[in-house]
């Protein structure tokens, strides 16, 4: 059996996935406002996550440049 070597990630790149979920989070808390579930918390998630995907995603872009 051969090891399997870990996959990397580039900030930038880790940076839009986190930003991407943050706005899927979001997206399903702003359904959840008419629908039942709690709406309030998944926003609330949801934004944080997109903010810091953004941060991580523009500060990688700052540095490269």
């Amino acid at each position: 059996m051969s090891k399997k070597e870990a996959v990397s990630m580039s900030p930038s790149r880790a940076g839009v996935v986190v930003t991407l979920i943050g706005i899927a989070l979001i997206l399903v808390g702003a359904a959840m406002y008419v629908l039942p579930g709690p709406g309030l918390p998944f926003l609330l998630l949801g934004l944080a996550v997109a903010v810091a995907g953004a941060a991580l995603w523009f500060t990688d872009r700052k540095a490269s440049s």
